[in-house]
């Protein structure tokens, strides 16, 4: 029976253990033999700290846990190097002091193996001195393998948490920025004593100073070459998890295709370079396999507490950053800004690359798939709606089935009882502008919710915007919304642009759907559907 390693991150355990492992140890090995000091960045839970501890084996010149795999017809000499892990990951840094204490019983413990300098500067300086022994005593240059080094700066970022140093109060966020720019220092000191480095994590703080103390790693985070080193393609799938798949197929009474199907549409989607390889996230693969269920398991591991806070800065401004071409720059390199949540929102995993101009040098962003884009925009709506007693996952499922079954009535009575259960404080608006941007990304929020189906929100035609088109099996339904308006405009105004046109040759059943909404009540006021 397979054995699925299931939050394993200890390569030797996996291998020991006999857990099914997708081999990647070709492009480990070529990582290692290519370059000296390296940055990758990727979501959490896809397999980051698993590939430092494979190198960590790698160096430590484990040959036997290699057997069989396909690093061992490319390795030869098999040397054993002097290898300094650090691991950032279960830590809470929201604790001052506690990043001071992680780093000082590090160093601490390398001194009592390789000996302490006798006039230290700083700590840096001491970890410095320490590479400086392990390369003499193992005649070979020392390796660093640092996993979520960011960890540290995400945990307090926009937090306003402080700290005291010296009789000053510091912001804790600026104060770890500092400590890891002073420890980070050591790598260009110590460049002699360094055959390789890696550092992990979700996202390159590249412009607050944090990569300034020492030589520019080379970033592959989008690097073509290892854009499968995490995560898995369509190939290993299929070659790895045939067995499963036929399970899979037999309990939910349909094809093999079927749930190829589904598993690509679920947790495919990811891409991180402009060849645009299809990767699928490890962590959901497995455990739909292990459990056989299609469920939404990374999303529901948990959410970053980072992400919420910056997204509190950016409210009512969601929908106008996916689905929309960017330049490089404006969402690969991080600068620390609550009003650019854009690249952190793609370096935690929520966006992807979905395509490549060539000609212009840009990236299409957008969810990669439905378990991320349903989690996301469930946690967007939760926090931003805020209704008072109604579960919106629950309430999702409900819109979703009178959709799928064609009951636009009923679709009206939730979406009224919805609209209302909402706290007047999160309506109250300003000005009639701030009203329409409130109502127009509520409904936004509520159609991508219900996206499973084909959903387009303001989809262009030729002779205008639509406001919401929802295409089921079955049924398409073409929505109009007015705010303080009356529904027989809105209907007017569906069949003065010529909405349905593009459909009138469809088979299904086709609804036109004019409402409106009162700006005072905060719900549905009128309502009418022809179809």
């Amino acid at each position: 029976m397979m054995k699925y390693p299931i939050g394993i991150q200890s390569f030797d355990k996996l291998i020991e253990d006999g857990y099914v492992y997708v081999d990647k140890t070709a492009l480990v090995y070529q990582l290692a033999t290519s370059g000296n000091i390296y940055f990758l960045s990727r979501p959490r839970r896809f397999g980051k700290s698993l590939l430092v501890s494979t190198l960590k084996c790698y160096f430590q010149g484990r040959k036997d846990l290699f057997k069989g795999l396909a690093i061992e017809r490319l390795e030869t000499e098999w040397a054993e190097y002097p290898v300094f892990h650090m691991d950032f990951n279960g830590t809470d840094f929201t604790v001052a002091g506690n990043l001071e204490m992680k780093l000082e019983g590090y160093v601490a413990s390398l001194e009592r193996i390789y000996g302490k300098d006798t006039n230290p500067q700083t700590l840096g300086d001491r970890f410095a001195y320490v590479l400086r022994q392990a390369h003499k005593q193992y005649g070979r240059r020392c390796v660093v393998l640092i996993d979520e080094y960011d960890k540290p700066i995400l945990d307090v970022l926009d937090t306003g948490y402080k700290t005291k140093v010296g009789e000053e109060e510091r912001l804790l966020e600026d104060r770890h920025r500092e400590i890891l720019k002073g420890f980070y220092s050591v790598f260009k000191a110590a460049d002699e004593d360094l055959r390789f480095v890696l550092l992990t994590g979700v996202t390159k703080f590249s412009q607050v100073s944090v990569f300034s103390g020492f030589n520019q790693p080379d970033d592959i985070s989008m690097d073509g070459r290892y854009e499968t080193l995490c995560g898995i393609t369509q190939e290993e799938l299929e070659h790895y998890f045939a067995d499963p798949i036929k399970s899979m197929a037999s309990k939910y009474r349909t094809t093999v295709a079927g749930i190829k199907e589904g598993l690509k549409q679920q947790y495919d989607g990811y891409h991180f370079s402009t060849s645009l390889t299809d990767i699928y996230n490890p962590f959901s693969l497995l455990n739909a396999f292990a459990k056989q269920e299609l469920r939404d398991y990374w999303f529901s591991s948990g959410t970053p507490t980072y992400l919420i806070r910056l997204l509190n800065h950016f409210r009512e401004n969601l929908d106008e950053l996916t689905g929309r071409y960017y330049r490089p720059e404006e969402f690969v390199d991080y600068k620390a800004d609550v009003e650019r949540p854009l690249p952190m929102i793609y370096q935690s995993g929520y966006l992807t690359i979905k395509a490549y101009n060539l000609r212009r040098g840009t990236f299409l962003l957008d969810f990669p798939n439905d378990e991320v884009k349903n989690g996301f925009v469930t946690m967007a709506a939760t926090s931003y709606l805020n209704p008072k007693r109604m579960n919106v996952t629950s309430w999702v499922q409900d819109v979703a089935d009178a959709l799928e079954a064609g009951a636009p009535d009923t679709f009206r009575k939730l979406l009224t009882a919805f609209l209302a259960d909402i706290p007047y404080t999160m309506r109250r608006k300003e000005n009639e502008r701030e009203r329409e941007r409130y109502f127009h990304y509520t409904f936004y929020l509520i159609f991508r919710l219900i996206s499973v189906y084909t959903v387009y929100t303001e989809k262009e035609q030729s002779e205008g915007r639509v406001d919401c088109i929802v295409e089921t099996p079955d049924y398409i339904y073409i929505f109009e919304f007015k705010l303080d308006g009356t529904a027989d405009e809105a209907l007017r105004q569906i069949e003065e642009k010529g909405y349905a046109r593009p459909y009138e040759s469809d088979n299904r059943r086709l609804y036109k759907i004019g409402v409106s909404f009162s700006s005072e009540t905060g719900t549905v006021e009128d309502w009418k559907t022809v179809g």
